[in-house]
């Protein structure tokens, strides 16, 4: 049987956070959440619900995305497949057994969860959000030949090939920084199609003019980076 752990990076999610972790299918192994330095019942929540609940309490998904890992890598049976998604409930969490599938049945490595457009909600993604979704997957067709249709947050990966990209982003420039070291690497990658829905709660990123910035220079940055090389 495949064992399958979850990651869930979350900051101020505790309206959300145990829906998200109710819909998860029985067929994960263990849903780690990993509480970002939140203000609020987040943590409570995530255990009462039956997750294990870890505290990082440096700002940043991709510092809360590499504690979970290092948790994983402690123990002493290892996944075979790690599954990130979001803690605010703009995922369908059911939707995981659809997102593993092509590892589990086609040996894929990498598998993200693209939102398309006929199955976003309205006002699911803000328009900033879907302008740097085409601009980043644009550079990366034109630079790395590259087909990916979006960045999504609701992603799976076999351990093994987790571990070997030495994942470093601390902040919002995890997801491209997977997908690019996928590329680099030649590891094998699909997409799947997901549905998505307007998230509990203000947007830490997309919703802040700070963020969306900030967000769009670190992943642009990755992209030139790996581009030029």
């Amino acid at each position: 049987m495949t064992n399958i752990k979850v990651i869930i990076p979350a900051y101020n999610e505790a309206d959300s956070i145990a829906s998200v972790i109710k819909d998860i299918p029985k067929m994960v192994s263990e849903v780690v959440v990993v509480n970002n330095n939140s203000t609020d019942h987040t943590a409570r929540n995530a255990r009462g619900a039956g997750a294990t609940v870890l505290t990082e309490s440096r700002m940043g998904y991709g510092y809360a995305c590499l504690k979970g890992i290092n948790y994983i890598s402690q123990q002493s049976k290892l996944p075979d497949i790690i599954v990130f998604m979001d803690g605010d409930y703009s995922d369908y969490p059911e939707e995981l057994s659809k997102v593993v599938r092509p590892i589990i049945e086609n040996n894929v490595d990498l598998v993200i969860g693209a939102r398309t457009k006929d199955l976003r909600e309205e006002g699911s993604m803000t328009p900033q959000q879907v302008f740097g979704n085409k601009l980043a997957t644009t550079l990366m067709k034109w630079f790395l030949g590259a087909s990916f249709t979006d960045l999504g947050p609701f992603r799976a990966i076999k351990y093994d090939k987790l571990l070997a990209l030495d994942m470093e982003d601390k902040t919002y420039g995890w997801t491209v920084e997977m997908q690019l070291k996928v590329l680099r690497k030649g590891f094998v990658y699909a997409e799947v199609p997901v549905r998505y829905k307007k998230r509990i709660g203000v947007s830490k990123v997309s919703g802040t003019l700070k963020g969306t910035i900030f967000a769009g220079v670190k992943i642009l940055s990755w992209i030139f980076k790996y581009s030029l090389k």
